[in-house]
């Protein structure tokens, strides 16, 4: 397990405290929704982070060519129909540009400065002439709206309970999942960026932002900056 990270419940746990049943079970939202309405019909999608496929699996039935990568085995061997790519985002070289490149789940709040920087260079090295870069960036109130907890239609609660600084402008955030018949909880690093620092994060990797795809800025289309 990475320092500052922690999973407890049924099931195995990945080294930044992610649960694999846990995720095959969470709902997938709107979010591909907002992938579909960004890019091209079809296009070839570089998903960082896949996880179990929980956003994967609904882009391939939309008519993606989806290349899936994590550094979790156990995760991956979820996926479905999908190129899966066993690696670290930041250590990701597949010498391949695709039309998208998509980094969600709030990867780039990486607690540690030096990884955010190598997961966007890893965005703008894999990004093809012409596409573009989708990330999911933090809310409005996400480390200050604590404690917090939503009641998801599919039957289960969410509750973010703690958001405690533990310097270097990181805090450690801790976050409870129960089902009528599991928990479980996850805890793990995030960095706070405002917009003015998420936009110069980008810049530094040599992208900047096309777009901000929804209202309250949490989904960001961004290109190459050249």
């Amino acid at each position: 397990m990475r320092d500052g990270y922690e999973g407890t419940g049924p099931g195995a746990i990945t080294p930044d405290g992610c649960a694999v049943e846990l995720y095959a079970r969470l709902s997938v939202g709107g979010e591909p929704d907002i992938v579909e309405a960004a890019v091209p019909a079809g296009a070839s999608i570089l998903e960082l982070g896949s996880g179990v496929g929980r956003m994967t699996h609904p882009l391939v039935e939309r008519g993606f060519t989806v290349t899936a990568v994590d550094e979790s085995t156990q995760m991956l061997e979820r996926v479905r129909g999908a190129r899966t790519v066993h690696s670290t985002i930041e250590g990701l070289d597949l010498a391949e540009k695709f039309d998208v490149v998509m980094l969600a789940s709030f990867l780039v709040h990486a607690g540690d400065a030096e990884v955010r920087r190598g997961l966007l260079r890893t965005c703008a090295a894999h990004v093809a002439d012409g596409g573009c870069v989708l990330v999911q960036r933090e809310g409005a109130g996400y480390h200050a709206d604590v404690p917090r907890e939503r009641r998801d239609p599919a039957g289960y609660t969410v509750r973010v309970v703690s958001a405690e600084p533990v310097g270097d402008g990181v805090n450690s955030v801790r976050v409870e999942y129960e089902f009528p018949d599991a928990a479980w909880t996850q805890t793990f690093l995030a960095r706070p960026l405002t917009r003015e620092q998420f936009e110069a994060a980008l810049a530094e990797a040599g992208l900047r932002v096309a777009q901000y795809l929804t209202e309250d800025g949490t989904w960001v289309k961004a290109v190459p900056a050249t």
